[in-house]
């Protein structure tokens, strides 16, 4: 959990993930000489700020976003959102401009519709702002600010750990409408022939999604993958009796988005643990969930 709390203390929200990105390529250097595999790591100005790191004989590809939702200032103390946080007068927000670092407060003006930070000066336009990190852990939970998808990176890197072939690939911009996807699957399609994915995000607690009960399968959301992949997945994970839920919803999405749309003959399944108060300071997630969650891919990445 100490290295999930790193994770959510990075400053990378949309179009921004460049701290996550470096952070993540002195991980990958400094641990994967105790991984089972060595991967191939590809990094650098073909691929922005994303990272795709390639194990063995690939077979299916893992896409986990390390983007997270925020604000950027506007002109004066106005906001303007990043993706779709929650909106709450009073929530902290932390940043920093030229003029040093920042925690500021969020101000919504329900009459006006109006988002604006509260401070003790002008901050400089264009600046982000995301929440404030403050990481809890019980025995049963862990809560925090963007476990959304900083819990994919986080379990992606686990499964990193004993993956033999297969690979992972660390996204961009999700949050506020995708668009490194479509390039890297164009890129993992031509080179290695994979056209399975997985999408390692975090889903909602719901009225059909529980917690504590087991990571989601979602058999859609507002988008319909290929059944016949999908119920390939779910008969992979009833055969290793891992606990799971399956998902059905009619709303949200994921990085499958650009998988679907894509010009290639791509499946994928979203599978992820569920969390409750989704895009706010305060996500939580079941371990239970967390451990399915891992243990899941795990099995996945070898079966597929």
């Amino acid at each position: 959990m100490k290295l999930l709390e790193q994770l959510c203390k990075i400053h990378a929200p949309s179009g921004n993930e460049q701290n996550l990105s470096k952070f993540l390529l002195n991980y990958i250097h400094e641990h994967k000489s105790h991984w089972k595999t060595q991967p191939q790591v590809l990094h650098g100005e073909a691929f922005q700020d994303c990272i795709l790191l390639v194990f063995g004989k690939p077979r299916s590809a893992i896409f986990a976003h390390m983007d997270s939702i925020g604000f950027t200032v506007r002109y004066g103390n106005q906001l303007v959102k990043i993706g779709g946080p929650d909106i709450e007068n009073g929530y902290k927000l932390v940043g920093e401009d030229a003029q040093g670092k920042i925690e500021c407060t969020l101000k919504y003006d329900e009459e006006e519709a109006q988002l604006a930070y509260d401070f003790d000066r002008e901050i400089e336009r264009g600046t982000e702002l995301v929440f404030k990190c403050d990481f809890r852990e019980t025995e049963d939970t862990v809560q925090s600010c963007y476990l959304d998808n900083r819990l994919g990176v986080w379990s992606a890197l686990q499964v990193a750990e004993t993956l033999e072939n297969g690979i992972i690939a660390f996204s961009c911009w999700e949050e506020h409408g995708g668009g490194s996807v479509s390039y890297l699957s164009r890129y993992i399609y031509e080179q290695y022939g994979v056209r399975q994915g997985l999408i390692s995000d975090i889903t909602w607690v719901t009225e059909g999604v529980y917690a504590g009960e087991g990571v989601a399968i979602s058999m859609r959301d507002s988008l319909i993958p290929r059944r016949a992949y999908v119920q390939k997945i779910i008969q992979i994970a009833k055969k290793s009796g891992i606990p799971f839920q399956l998902e059905v919803e009619g709303a949200g999405g994921s990085d499958a988005k650009e998988l679907q749309r894509s010009d290639y003959p791509w499946d994928w399944c979203f599978v992820g643990a569920p969390e409750d108060n989704v895009h706010t300071p305060n996500e939580i997630v079941h371990k239970k969930d967390v451990d399915s969650m891992v243990a899941l891919y795990k099995v996945l990445m070898e079966k597929l």
